[in-house]
Formats: C-alpha cells, sequence, structure tokens
C-alpha cells in the first residue's frame, strides 16, 4: 500500500531530524539540538496545513474567502512562534534554519520520487 506524499514527506523528515539533532548535541549541547527539532516540528505542522488548505481548494473553483484567511492565520501563527523563540533566545536560528531545510529537501525529494511515479499518458 502507497503512503501518500505527506506522510512519506513526515516519514523522511522525521528519519533525517532525530540522528542529526543527536549528532548535533555534540557540537552544541544546549540549543541546537532542540532548536533542529523545534524548526522540523514547525515545518511538518507548516506542511500538513499547507495540504489540508490544498485539498480543501481542490473542491472548490476559486480559493474561498475562508481558505485565504486560514492562509494568512497559519503564517502569523508561524511567523509569531518563531519571533517569540528567537527574541527569547530559547532556539538557536541556525537549528531553526537546518530544520526548516531538512524538511523543505524532504518535499523536494518526495515530490520528485511521486513524479516519477505518475504514469506517462
Amino acid at each position: 500500500m502507497k503512503m501518500n506524499l505527506v506522510k512519506r514527506t513526515f516519514r523522511l523528515s522525521v528519519i533525517i531530524l532525530l540522528p542529526l539533532s543527536i549528532l548535533s548535541a555534540f557540537i552544541e549541547w544546549k540549543k541546537l539540538p532542540i532548536s533542529i527539532l523545534v524548526g522540523g516540528i514547525l515545518g511538518l505542522l507548516n506542511l500538513r496545513s499547507l495540504a489540508r488548505g490544498v485539498e480543501r481548494l481542490v473542491g472548490t473553483n476559486r480559493p474561498t474567502g475562508k481558505l485565504l484567511f486560514f492562509s494568512i492565520l497559519r503564517l502569523t501563527i508561524l511567523a509569531c512562534i518563531l519571533t517569540i523563540l528567537l527574541v527569547y533566545r530559547l532556539v538557536n536560528p541556525l537549528g531553526i534554519l537546518i530544520g526548516f531545510t531538512v524538511v523543505f529537501a524532504s518535499i523536494i525529494k518526495e515530490g520528485l520520487k511521486s513524479a516519477k511515479e505518475l504514469p506517462e499518458d
């Protein structure tokens, strides 16, 4: 049974994020490992919200006000969380960036893999 694109991306991201955060503990124990995990979790939550929005959009012919509102709300919440974490220096900015990058790279990899699996017409 095939897993869908979002589930495969989640799985790949977790497989990369956990060992990466463990290895980063040898570089900087205090904030880097948790920062990588926080960046990855925020990236994965953002991906899940985006996927749900796209699923709702597929049923309509045009974006609805509700969909646009929730997209802006999602990005605003993400920006607020990142701002709070960075202003209070609870996380390492490089770690957050690494976490987001892992999720982004996983999305690209799984998207390309999924595109290759599509049957040609």
